[in-house]
């Protein structure tokens, strides 16, 4: 990870969040946060059962699981434009659709290339070192 990547970096677990703080997290498109990181987000962070997508409290779904990386892209790019409309808050993405959705952190991250550009997006340690090609 180069050394100007390490002060965004989303940590392994997040247990709480500033006011200004936002928890990105994979979902499926119906909304049903039933493990991982979705169920975290409607635990902890205001995830709203029945919506896949998008605002929720203090908490960004990105549906993860209807396909393949083609059909997450649509998703992650809505979040990016989104991420740049509210530069006032940051946006802490964990390694959505790298745990029950099955993909590799290689197959996603470059998904946040752009998103990699922005101060106010914090990315997980590993897709760092995919965008950095460690």
């Amino acid at each position: 990870m180069k050394p100007e990547h390490k002060h965004r970096v989303t940590p392994s677990y997040v247990t709480h969040l500033n006011d200004n703080e936002i928890f990105v997290f994979g979902s499926n498109i119906q909304g049903h946060h039933g493990g991982g990181a979705a169920l975290d987000a409607l635990k902890n962070f205001g995830a709203i059962m029945g919506q896949g997508v998008g605002l929720q409290g203090q908490s960004y779904g990105i549906p993860t699981m209807q396909g393949g990386v083609k059909d997450i892209k649509p998703y992650v790019d809505e979040f990016i434009a989104f991420a740049k409309a509210h530069p006032e808050l940051k946006f802490l993405v964990t390694r959505i659709g790298c745990g029950i959705a099955g993909f590799k952190d290689k197959e996603i991250a470059p998904l946040f290339a752009e998103a990699a550009k922005m101060e106010n997006v914090y990315l997980p340690a590993g897709f760092w070192e995919v965008l950095d090609g460690e």
